[in-house]
């Protein structure tokens, strides 16, 4: 079957991660734990990272491009970073350019004090109120939005910082999770529909805030709890206090934190990552089964739903695709060359195991299936009889606006064609997805309501729980291009 071509902008086959943030108070080595704790949040960002720590009189900044092992394995490096508290960041860029500029954590000199901000999601309103401090005189140094948070909070007339801090935040919308440092007090912050993940951990008497629990494990941490949404957590002499300034809101949680973006070992709602995914397979198999030898995943991404799908119809599991973990971004992306053999730098078949077998193939999502159109066709190539494609989320048909980077909604798939073209587009011999009630389903919801939904769903329902103010028109225009016209406007 001749292929049917469609031009994209940028390759990028997967929706790409978030974030990363953690931030440590009053212990020795906070710089090293923090390190640490990026490390195991590595998957959320691999541009750049970052880390500001503390030392009593002043604030310490190392800032770097590329993978947290790679700038923060050094005692020299972790020797520029003294003291007992330190906040970090890992950085995949959503706004603003690729310059080191943009790396956070950010930090500020206030009337109040000095003051370090990590921010992960992404702000709705951020060009316009950039556009308005620009023209009361501020000055930005980046094209960041987390910047303009710094900016608010310098420019608060409120005295106390964490009044300044509150005074920001009533002014800043969309989706986010944020730990600040200022000078001995550790600060965290969620968004009022709890969109962004934010935990709360304790390693002796010290306290941590981190995007996820699996940053906690790395160091032995005890998990505590998550922060709530519209939550403030004010950690100071090693006691934690809590504000709710916000109206209160029912909390709306990413449904791509629990379907991608998590770490499978991460706590989410009091269940590990893992088990949704399975569950997702086991839904999956009840809506779409059907007669095949092998269930075979799309490694790693599609590993738990398979192992679920698997478990939930009898089918044998198996691994027919092998993945290669030691292609980095850096060895991909400058050669064309090498760009062009796209996923078999990453994913070979595993003849053997698939030749003359019917194979339903599992993945947990489908963006803009150029890389499901190769893999299938390497099944093909390898012997395979049949390649059926089982999708273990709905279909992606609306873009992001909350801190993650999705296509646009002309290069989504699922936005522009039916699943029968779909499946035509990557040759397979069916394709079904999960229903977004089997995705609630899955999490222990009887379904979706569709008048408050328990989660943040819009990839697959339009329902944005937080409408943008900036203007961004029907498609989705890029945050970098906006902000850089409101720095030269």
């Amino acid at each position: 079957m001749k292929k049917q071509k469609i031009k994209f902008k940028n390759y990028n086959p997967k929706i790409k991660e978030e974030c990363g943030i953690f931030g440590i108070s009053n212990t020795k080595d906070a710089s090293t734990l923090a390190a640490l704790g990026l490390h195991a949040l590595q998957h959320r960002g691999q541009e750049g990272c970052g880390i500001v720590s503390f030392d009593g009189k002043h604030y310490h900044s190392e800032k770097r491009f590329g993978l947290v092992g790679d700038n923060f394995n050094k005692e020299k490096v972790l020797k520029k970073l003294p003291g007992n508290f330190a906040i970090g960041h890992n950085r995949y860029s959503t706004t603003g350019g690729t310059t080191l500029r943009n790396v956070q954590p950010f930090f500020a000199d206030t009337n109040a004090g000095g003051i370090v901000v990590a921010h992960n999601g992404n702000l709705t309103n951020a060009i316009t109120l950039r556009q308005k401090l620009v023209k009361d005189g501020a000055i930005f140094y980046s094209t960041s939005d987390t910047e303009t948070i710094v900016q608010l909070i310098a420019k608060s007339k409120r005295e106390k910082k964490i009044e300044k801090i509150i005074d920001a935040i009533f002014q800043i919308q969309g989706a986010y999770a944020l730990v600040l440092l200022t000078q001995d007090t550790l600060i965290g912050v969620r968004d009022p529909y709890g969109i962004r993940p934010l935990v709360i951990g304790k390693l002796n008497n010290s306290y941590i805030l981190a995007s996820e629990t699996c940053a906690l494990d790395i160091i032995g941490a005890k998990f505590i709890r998550e922060v709530e949404n519209g939550e403030i957590v004010i950690i100071d002499n090693n006691k934690l206090k809590s504000i709710k300034p916000f109206p209160s809101k029912k909390q709306r949680p990413c449904v791509f934190e629990y379907i991608y973006f998590a770490r499978p070992d991460s706590i989410l709602n009091g269940k590990c990552a893992y088990e949704y995914r399975k569950n997702f397979g086991k839904e999956l198999a009840k809506e779409s089964s059907l007669d095949v030898d092998l269930v075979v995943p799309v490694p790693d991404s599609g590993n738990a739903a398979a192992i679920g799908y698997s478990q939930y119809t009898g089918n044998n599991f198996d691994l027919g695709l092998i993945r290669n973990h030691y292609v980095g971004r850096t060895f991909i992306e400058p050669v064309q060359k090498i760009r062009s053999l796209g996923v078999k730098l990453k994913l070979n078949a595993n003849k053997s195991t698939i030749k003359n077998k019917k194979i339903v193939l599992i993945d947990d999502s489908l963006v803009r299936g150029t890389t499901c159109f190769k893999i299938v066709k390497m099944l093909y190539d390898a012997g395979a009889k049949e390649v059926h494609v089982r999708i273990a989320s709905p279909e992606i048909k609306y873009p992001d606006f909350y801190g993650i980077d999705t296509p646009t909604k002309s290069e989504l798939l699922a936005a522009n064609k039916s699943n029968k073209e779909i499946c035509k587009y990557i040759n397979a011999k069916s394709l079904k997805f999960l229903t977004i009630n089997g995705v609630y389903k899955a999490m222990g919801f009887e379904k979706r309501n569709q008048n408050y939904p328990q989660l943040t769903d819009h990839y697959f329902t339009g329902d944005y729980p937080v409408k943008p103010i900036d203007n961004l028109g029907d498609d989705k225009v890029t945050q970098l291009s906006l902000l850089s016209a409101a720095s030269n406007n």
